[in-house]
């Protein structure tokens, strides 16, 4: 009896030792879930919370590590995103954080991770800047960058034809930095395309009228293949611009990728073409097959855009802690840089000069006698191997 006690003891001390050895490690998710992006903020917090559940069987723990996340809301304001993410790693003591929707509050947040000496993963703002020469060491990004977005979409102009190209950008950082990555990667892989013309307009504009005329007088008469492209974020107003009737110029129009509600509303554009990030049915592997199944059963949809970008970020998060075996920010920063991890839309890799994911993206057409969620064809992966993505952070 006394030696069946000290067993029952033994083993209660066991328990108990392995117990303390369990540390919780905590993730601060930032997006800006108040504001017009809202619906991206909701679906990268969706993403990531599937993708930790995957990925840790739904057990929330990597190793001996127990996942905690911490969820905040920027409302799209760069101060607020700063001082939020100050109180994550200053108060919350988080680990890791990641975020935000927009690239004007992202820009905001990279100084606080290098004063903080602090992991910040970006997902899902875009502005090549924050891979660049905003960039610090603390800094990795799943998102892809306007410069990938740029590639993809010079992937789908005709490559051996005369092309003008009037753009229409979102007058922010994402616009901007959009437009100019676009002549870029125009240059390096359509060096018979480029832009003759550009127009930026605030995300709340109502009448898109004086853009469209304007665009329309500088592409009507110029040789070749005429396209109007489009750097937006938000409600899109690429139905607009057809209202307008562009193919009395003999104009096409290239509104490159969207979540599902925007392209939806593109039904009636069949043969429509451009780059996008992520469509449901475009990637074939184990982790969207899942997904897709799943957000289905829960959202009665597929998953979205910012659903592939959450999981993703989730996937860099409990990769870097696997190979790492720590959230001690040296040791995740050396297991971080040139990982290649795997996600919904296939491998990724973390470039170890600027921490940008290197990712497959795609040349998508709308099909004809589409359907709401089920519009695209896939015209061509274009594969991270194949685009030429500078180095801009002067490390």
């Amino acid at each position: 009896m006394a030696a069946a006690t000290l067993a029952v003891g033994a083993l209660a001390g066991m328990t108990a030792e392995a117990s303390a050895q369990v540390r919780d490690v905590k993730i601060c998710l930032i997006a800006g879930r108040t504001g017009p992006l809202e619906a991206y903020a909701k679906q990268t917090e969706a993403g990531f919370m599937m993708g930790l559940e995957f990925l840790t069987r739904g057990t929330m723990q990597v190793g001996n590590m127990r996942l905690q996340v911490i969820v905040k809301d920027d409302q799209l304001r760069p101060d607020r995103g700063k001082a939020l993410l100050e109180e994550c790693y200053n108060d919350d003591k988080a680990d890791i954080a990641v975020g935000t929707t927009g690239s004007p509050v992202a820009l905001a947040m990279l100084a606080v991770a290098e004063e903080a000496k602090k992991i910040l993963i970006v997902e899902p703002a875009v502005a090549d800047s924050i891979t660049g020469e905003r960039w610090n060491r603390y800094i990795f990004r799943t998102g892809r960058s306007s410069y990938q977005d740029a590639l993809a979409a010079a992937a789908s102009v005709p490559a051996n034809e005369d092309v003008s190209i009037g753009m229409l950008g979102l007058d922010t950082a994402f616009g901007r930095d959009g437009v100019a990555a676009y002549k870029a990667a125009l240059a390096a892989i359509r060096p018979r395309a480029r832009i003759v013309a550009e127009e930026y307009a605030a995300g709340n504009t109502a009448d898109f009228a004086p853009f469209a005329e304007r665009l329309f007088a500088s592409l009507r008469d110029r040789p070749g293949k005429r396209i109007i492209g489009f750097i937006w974020a938000g409600a899109h107003p690429m139905a607009k611009f057809v209202d307008m009737r562009p193919e009395r110029f003999n104009i096409a129009l290239a509104p490159g990728g969207n979540i599902l509600p925007a392209m939806n509303a593109w039904k009636a554009f069949a043969g429509t073409e451009g780059g996008i990030y992520y469509y449901h049915d475009f990637p074939r592997n184990p982790l969207n097959d899942w997904l897709k199944a799943e957000y289905q059963k829960r959202f009665n949809a597929p998953p979205d855009f910012f659903v592939a970008g959450g999981f993703a970020a989730a996937a860099a998060v409990v990769a870097g802690l696997e190979k790492a075996g720590s959230p001690e920010t040296e040791k995740l920063i050396t297991a971080l840089e040139g990982l290649t991890f795997q996600t919904p839309k296939g491998p990724m890799t973390f470039r170890r000069e600027d921490h940008q994911a290197l990712q497959d993206m795609y040349h998508f057409r709308i099909r004809p006698n589409a359907r709401d969620n089920d519009l695209l064809d896939l015209v061509a992966t274009v594969p991270a191997a194949d685009m030429p993505l500078p180095i801009t952070n002067r490390r």
